[in-house]
């Protein structure tokens, strides 16, 4: 009789292990994402899953245009991780009382990548596009994604206006040359992505580009030349979890993973430039520093919180402007 019960016991504590076995397995994060690191979470996810506190978690994901990312979080998209393109997009869900205010107080100021706008051209830059004036010469077809979908349409935008200014150009002159510079913008796509795609099938003698992507196409052995302008700005990328995470430990642990060395030469590896000081440095030759890169911060202009505002409201914004001057959407 003590034998059966000895029995029973172990198969019931046998049951009971794997019935926690599976449950520790059955953690799933959602991750929404502006479009162009999939390539770099194509491998940074399964590196994840093979360190302690990535076993067993699997993930959906889901990559677009930054800002139409963050509008579908607060819309009812699940997210427990969001990597947008930038920060306004993540306070926009701030203020939809999905991710906490904090964010930006996280290591790295919530940053997990940076990168540098830079201009994409056909092979031997036929153009001869080395500055941001030459994208206002007679004939130059530019290509660039809207600024009121995509983020790094707007990293874009600053990159030019910025450039003007840290040239000595006036706000005003420097707007009036944003107007030139969207005149010859023949294709506004959605995302980066699209845009990069678009100048692939042709079209355009150059395109305005996160430095990571021109890398990431040259990596795929794609016919894509670039410069990195003399000014240009750096282009911070931020990632948060989401206060309505079903797994905020497993989210919190990839986003540490994420900061690692490891995966932060993962990121190098796909064309970012890494926020950890030490991989950066010994990625240095692949992603130099120019002589007139800038911050958004340091341009004077009340950082990303007011150029939200002076720029890219829909209604009164600098760019709104532009493109009902151009045509152009924005909306």
């Amino acid at each position: 009789m003590r034998s059966a019960q000895l029995a029973i016991a172990l198969v019931l504590s046998l049951v009971a292990a794997g019935l926690a076995s599976a449950a520790t397995s059955d953690k799933q994060l959602a991750l929404v994402a502006y479009s162009t690191p999939r390539d770099a979470y194509a491998k940074l996810i399964p590196a994840f899953q093979k360190t302690p506190a990535g076993q067993g978690v699997s993930f959906t994901q889901s990559y677009g245009a930054s800002g139409d990312q963050a509008r579908a979080v607060a819309a009812g998209l699940k997210a427990d991780v969001v990597a947008l393109s930038l920060a306004p997009d993540v306070d926009a869900l701030v203020k939809a009382g999905l991710v906490d205010e904090s964010w930006k107080r996280q290591t790295y100021k919530g940053m997990d990548t940076d990168s540098v706008v830079v201009f994409a051209v056909r092979d031997g830059n036929p153009k001869h596009i080395k500055r941001w004036d030459d994208l206002l010469k007679p004939g130059v077809q530019v290509i660039t994604p809207n600024p009121f979908t995509s983020g790094g349409a707007r990293w874009n935008v600053m990159a030019a206006y910025g450039s003007w200014l840290k040239l000595g150009k006036t706000k005003k002159q420097a707007s009036d040359d944003l107007l030139k510079l969207f005149k010859n913008v023949s294709v506004q796509d959605k995302s980066a992505r699209d845009a990069l795609n678009t100048f692939l099938s042709g079209k355009g003698d150059v395109l305005l580009a996160y430095e990571n992507e021109a890398i990431a196409a040259q990596l795929k052995k794609q016919s894509v030349q670039y410069v990195i302008p003399r000014q240009t700005i750096l282009i911070e990328n931020p990632i948060a979890v989401t206060k309505t995470s079903d797994d905020k430990d497993a989210a919190n642990a990839f986003l540490r993973y994420l900061r690692t060395p490891g995966a932060q030469q993962i990121f190098a590896d796909n064309g970012y430039r890494p926020v950890v000081k030490s991989v950066l440095e010994a990625n240095r030759k692949k992603v130099p520093v120019r002589p007139g890169q800038f911050t958004i911060d340091q341009l004077g202009l009340g950082g990303w919180d007011k150029v939200q505002k002076d720029f890219f409201d829909p209604s009164n914004g600098l760019v709104a402007q532009v493109e009902r001057k151009v045509g152009g959407v924005t909306g």
